[in-house]
């Protein structure tokens, strides 16, 4: 895997307009990243990818692997969910998470969204609007806090 200058574009799509490759390589690093890397042997296909309104946000190397990727879910009641936020190991630390979210939330503008954030990861999405809206629990073994970022709470 290489580090080279396609590595700053971020691209959007919904799953129906996906090629089965590209939907792979996205699918592998969150296996290799939330599965392998965190040792948490959970459903990472739950399911939501296959929704009509899903959007999926990634950052490809020059070699064609998925450095960083993002999905973008709608709720029943239109808050927007953002969820399985991942970015490489050889990648972390050059600002991929972080223009993954700015594209995010560009799409959604001012709409409610919602996340549940691992909770080592807690300021760095209060650093795009989100606060905590209840108490740390752990997921699959991991703690976690909901947080939310309403429209009137935009920075």
């Amino acid at each position: 895997m290489t580090l080279q200058p396609l590595a700053t574009a971020v691209h959007r799509a919904y799953t129906a307009d996906l090629d089965a490759e590209d939907f792979y390589r996205m699918l592998r690093l969150r296996v290799d990243v939330f599965v392998v890397e965190q040792s948490c042997p959970y459903p990472e296909l739950d399911g939501r990818d296959l929704e009509n309104s899903t959007r999926h946000f990634w950052i490809d190397s020059a070699d064609g692997y998925v450095l960083g990727y993002l999905r973008l879910l709608e709720d029943p009641d239109g808050t927007f969910r953002i969820g399985r936020v991942a970015t490489a190991k050889e990648a972390r630390g050059l600002g991929l998470g972080r223009k993954l979210m700015r594209a995010a939330l560009a799409e959604i503008q001012r709409a409610p969204a919602a996340l549940s954030a691992q909770t080592y990861a807690l300021e760095f999405y209060r650093g795009f609007g989100f606060e905590p809206s209840g108490e740390e629990y752990l997921e699959d073994g991991i703690p976690h806090v909901d947080m939310h970022r309403y429209p009137g709470s935009l920075r």
